[in-house]
């Protein structure tokens, strides 16, 4: 079930602008849609002391399509998800923009809805590579997060 493009738009505007701390590293959600997510952090306003990306920034937006996928998957009005692990390598200095993406199964919506239903939480995860602008990775994180239905 594919989102509408006004779905799509209030929920990029949701994932950039929702909380201060993104709005500073001016995140960018360039495309969304049900099962799927890719953002951008720009290296510009995230540059740190010794001329590469910040630390902080990638690992913000290793964990940012969460939230995303979220939104674009889920009934907001029975779940919410939280982070329950996360980890995240660096492999080299990034000195552009980074991309990540995110492709969440129709599959898997299905068994984390269901089962947050059933139980009252689910756990699900996945792992991402960062790329520069060249298409080089730059981190890889393990995410884990945790469906809860609202109310139990």
């Amino acid at each position: 079930m594919a989102l509408t493009e006004e779905q799509k738009n209030l929920i990029k505007l949701a994932s950039d602008k929702t909380f201060p701390f993104v709005e500073r590293c001016e995140v960018q959600t360039l495309d969304v849609d049900r099962g799927y997510c890719k953002m951008l952090m720009p290296f510009k306003p995230n540059i740190n002391h010794v001329g590469i990306m910040y630390a902080g920034a990638l690992y913000t937006i290793a964990e940012l399509p969460g939230g995303t996928i979220y939104l674009a998957s889920f009934d907001t009005r029975k779940f919410y998800p939280i982070v329950k692990d996360m980890s995240i390598r660096f492999r080299r200095p990034a000195t552009t923009d980074v991309t990540v993406e995110i492709t969440l199964s129709e599959e898997e919506i299905q068994r984390i809805e269901r089962t947050t239903e059933e139980v009252g939480k689910c756990d699900f995860e996945w792992d991402v590579e960062l790329k520069d602008a060249n298409g080089e990775v730059v981190a890889i994180s393990h995410n884990v997060y945790q469906m809860r239905k609202i109310g139990a």
